[in-house]
């Protein structure tokens, strides 16, 4: 009987690398709620320049992801994680060793070359089986939505007591014990694999972005992170200002992101019985919407900015949960690491772009401004969504295949296609893979057995 669960190593893969992965994110999330409030004694500060060092990370970040994939790919996973771990802890150096707010931004660049998403993604699929991979990224995905909401409770406290230089010097501290748990806990692997799932192909890349229904998502993912992080320079000033002390506002933040966690379940779980996405994709951009509202309107009230807080939490959880499961769903088979590259570059390039966006709308126009913008952007992205399809429920399977020639690679495409349940698939002679797409018709059996055939 085959075994549903989990190996040991998978589980020591999962855990260790969701670990990794989420030091790491907290390092560059503890910033954002505190910055505005603890670096106004550094030479320089503006409201704009605020903007550009809690965003900076995203710009070389958009620039590296797919690269440092692809080198991962040519010297292995291992080195460019320990590397981008070291290089991030570099950064972090510099951003605390800085009294201007230039070093600072040049520190949040530095952090932001350390692209290490898609070697650990794609080393988690080396590690762990095909039917097992998509437990394995599930993992490592809540863990780092776990790491936002830590970051929320942890930046305010540890600014409080070790001021900004010291946050600084914690998040070098924690890519050290990321190192130090890649070094010890995650195996060496045996095995690669297809690159198809795991990191991006240049000659894809293009592709990607015609296709209208990933367009669309890759719109989103960095509206979506332009928006948080222009929030995010203005929202900090904005509680102050309403009377509640920035040594309070993790008892803030930290309730209202639960809080928003337990409301986002029931949306997710609706969507997906109902398989009305594009619904409930809609009516978390309303509530996104009325946040904003709520923010612009009352930004002098304690209580206004509470509730539109929850409500922003809300819908950013929903889409940022439900925005990577649609990209694997629409994108082509074999071409989920392309998919998830231009994906993770739009996320990386929104937190930039929000940064400079939201520093220079607060500098000109106030609060009010920033939120007004990004009331905008979400109506941008509202009219986006009129055109997206429900995605089709189907799974993907991976799978080795025996050829040695590409008429081979084409019969045996053709004899997959035929099978009942398959509604794509597609043969790799170079990786020496099959990839399927497939619904609850399909029979696993009778694929293996058109892959184990001989096709001389």
């Amino acid at each position: 009987m085959a075994n549903n669960g989990l190996s040991g190593t998978e589980k020591r893969v999962a855990f260790s690398l969701a670990s990794v992965f989420g030091l790491r994110m907290m390092g560059l999330f503890m910033i954002m709620p505190v910055f505005a409030l603890y670096g106004q004694h550094l030479q320089g500060f503006t409201p704009f320049w605020v903007g550009i060092a809690i965003g900076a990370y995203g710009l070389t970040q958009a620039i590296l992801q797919i690269p440092m994939g692809i080198l991962s790919d040519k010297i292995g996973r291992k080195p460019v994680i320990l590397g981008g771990l070291l290089l991030f802890a570099f950064g972090s150096v510099v951003a605390s060793m800085s009294d201007t707010i230039y070093g600072v931004v040049a520190g949040r660049a530095l952090q932001g070359m350390g692209a290490i998403a898609a070697a650990v993604l794609a080393l988690a699929a080396d590690l762990t089986r095909d039917e097992q991979r998509t437990k394995v990224m599930a993992i490592i995905g809540m863990c780092i939505g776990g790491s936002f909401a830590l970051s929320l409770l942890a930046g305010p406290v540890i600014t409080q007591y070790l001021g900004l230089s010291g946050l600084f010097g914690l998040t070098a501290g924690l890519a050290l014990v990321g190192m130090v748990i890649m070094y010890l806990f995650v195996p060496n692997p045996v095995a690669s694999a297809p690159s198809g799932d795991t990191t991006a192909d240049a000659g894809k890349l293009l592709k990607m972005l015609r296709d209208p229904q990933l367009f669309r998502l890759d719109a989103g993912i960095f509206l979506l992170h332009l928006t948080l992080t222009a929030v995010f320079v203005a929202l900090p000033l904005d509680l102050v200002d309403a009377g509640l002390a920035k040594e309070q506002h993790w008892m803030l933040y930290f309730p209202a992101f639960v809080l928003s966690f337990l409301m986002m379940v029931p949306m997710i779980i609706i969507g997906v019985k109902r398989n009305n996405t594009k619904q409930m994709f809609q009516i978390a951009l309303v509530i996104m919407l009325l946040a904003l509202t709520i923010m612009a309107a009352f930004s002098q009230s304690l209580i206004g900015l509470c509730i539109a807080i929850v409500a922003f939490f809300t819908a950013f959880n929903y889409l940022e949960a439900s925005l990577p499961s649609l990209i694997s769903k629409f994108c082509p088979i074999g071409a989920k690491g392309s998919a998830m590259g231009v994906y993770s570059t739009s996320q990386f390039l929104g937190a930039f772009c929000g940064g400079v966006l939201g520093g220079g709308a607060y500098q000109l126009v106030g609060a009010q401004g920033v939120f007004g913008v990004g009331i905008v952007l979400m109506l941008l992205w509202l009219a986006l969504t009129f055109g997206m399809k429900n995605p089709k429920l189907l799974k993907s399977y991976t799978l080795h295949a025996k050829v040695s020639g590409r008429d081979e690679a084409q019969s045996m495409a053709a004899q997959l296609s035929q099978l009942a349940g398959v509604a794509e698939a597609i043969v790799v002679l170079e990786e020496k893979v099959a990839y399927l797409k497939v619904d609850d018709q399909f029979d696993l059996t009778q694929a293996r057995a058109v892959l184990n055939s001989s096709f001389s």
